[in-house]
């Protein structure tokens, strides 16, 4: 599977490098190069992107703007000059951090990641159904059933259309398990089936008449999925 993706960078010879690095590896396909953040948030609203190659200094928005102002669901690969950006861009979940200049090594280095991610997601697209540990015995649920799951101190207590089920394996077990695109953490004690979802008023999510917080920590990530 080809991962298409696009540049955003103002600086012609920084964007040619990153052009030239992109056509070395026949898995990328780029789809465009912008000169400003306005320009590509245009395009990302038409377009659908696995990965962006982002600057900081932009002009008009900045690069962490760029990622604050708008629903980005595609991976990002920071590319700036500016190591001080760091830890704000890891804060915004991106991939990578590309400190300028850097080289062709380091670069698919970074892009590696992205790959090992975009094909985790593939494989997990075709998960219908999971074996649940309970006390006695592993139990099969089928994930388009699940409305959502508890925190209960020690235990998780799964929702399901038709029954409840309670197993001692952590919300982390269960991220691992299941795609996030169809149940994903919203609380440290909650995660929800997107596809459940009746209505969201004031950050509290609502699921066959329960309403169900969503945290601070957990929002940006679950507004992107929506």
């Amino acid at each position: 599977m080809k991962i298409s993706c696009i540049i955003v960078e103002n600086e012609p010879l920084a964007m040619e490098r990153i052009k030239t690095y992109v056509e070395k590896l026949p898995f990328l396909n780029l789809l465009a190069c912008f000169e400003t953040g306005i320009d590509a948030l245009v395009f990302l609203k038409t377009a659908q992107v696995d990965l962006i190659f982002l600057d900081i200094n932009l002009g008009e928005i900045s690069g962490i703007q760029f990622l604050e102002a708008g629903k980005i669901k595609s991976k990002v690969i920071v590319t700036t000059a500016y190591e001080e950006y760091a830890l704000k861009g890891y804060e915004l979940n991106v991939t990578d951090y590309l400190l300028k200049p850097f080289s062709f090594e380091r670069f698919f280095q970074a892009v590696s990641k992205v790959q090992d991610e975009v094909d985790r997601q593939m494989n997990k697209t075709d998960i219908r159904y999971i074996f649940i540990k309970t006390e006695y015995r592993l139990e099969k649920i089928m994930l388009n059933e699940i409305l959502f799951i508890e925190g209960m101190r020690d235990y998780r207590r799964i929702h399901t259309t038709n029954k409840r089920i309670m197993t001692l394996q952590t919300f982390k077990d269960l991220e691992i398990e299941i795609p996030e695109n169809i149940i994903c953490r919203v609380h440290k004690s909650y995660m929800v089936a997107i596809d459940k979802i009746e209505s969201i008023e004031k950050d509290e999510i609502k699921i066959d008449g329960i309403y169900i917080p969503v945290s601070e920590t957990y929002k940006k990530r679950f507004y992107e999925l929506l």
